[in-house]
């Protein structure tokens, strides 16, 4: 019914940047709050940042300063961009989004499949 499709991850250089982007497709009616989590090897999968429908962001202490999250909502897409990027980022990232179905009364939570960032010389 929903699906979230990540791209832009990428190998990159210490210091580098990216620019992730998570698109939203379906039988969608709203979307709510929209958040990038990431996973790395051994690791719980944490979040590293959110945004609301009406652009309230917020964002994990390690990333405060170096990423950016946006959102599009005609286009239903959320980002991330990712500067002063270092090793410690380097994990699986994904977007999750909280999306009311046409023809439903609430909203869902949907996670996209993920996105491999790798910060390496």
């Amino acid at each position: 019914q929903v699906q979230l499709v990540e791209s832009g991850g990428d190998l990159v250089q210490p210091g580098g940047s990216l620019r992730l982007s998570c698109a939203a497709s379906g039988s969608i009616f709203s979307i709510g709050a929209m958040s990038w989590y990431r996973q790395a090897p051994g690791k719980e999968r944490e979040l590293v940042a959110g945004i609301t429908s009406v652009g309230g962001t917020n964002y994990a202490d390690s990333v405060k300063g170096r990423f950016t999250i946006s959102r599009d909502n005609a286009k239903n897409t959320v980002y991330l961009q990712m500067n002063s990027l270092k090793p410690e980022d380097t994990a699986v990232y994904y977007c999750t989004a909280e999306v009311r179905l046409v023809g439903s009364s609430r909203r869902w939570p949907y996670w996209g499949q993920g996105t491999q960032v790798t910060v390496s010389s």
